[in-house]
C-alpha cells in the first residue's frame, strides 16, 4: 500500500470528534494511535485493543504523523559539546 492510499484512510471531519484527524468510519483520532504506539503499545496490542480497526490503518496514522512533522518544525537546542 504506497502513501496516498495509507493516507486515504484518514478523515477530518468537523462535525465528528471535533474535527481531529480520525482513522475514516471509526472516532478513533490518529493522535491517540500514536501516543498509544509512542508509550511502547505494539500493532498486535492495538489490534487486539481495538479489533475493528485494520493494520493499515496503523500505518495510515504512522503515515500521517510523518506527513505532519514535514510542515512542522520544532526548535530543539544544540547541545554543547562535554
Amino acid at each position: 500500500m504506497n502513501r496516498q492510499e495509507l493516507l486515504s484512510r484518514i478523515a477530518i471531519n468537523s462535525n465528528i470528534c471535533f474535527g481531529k484527524p480520525c482513522i475514516k468510519g471509526h472516532r478513533i483520532w490518529v493522535s491517540l494511535i500514536l501516543d498509544f504506539l509512542a508509550s511502547g503499545m505494539t500493532i498486535p496490542e492495538l489490534l487486539e485493543e481495538y479489533p475493528q480497526l485494520q493494520v493499515e490503518d496503523i500505518y495510515a496514522c504512522i503515515a500521517y504523523g510523518a506527513e505532519m512533522s514535514r510542515e512542522r518544525y520544532i526548535e530543539i537546542p544544540l547541545e554543547k559539546p562535554a
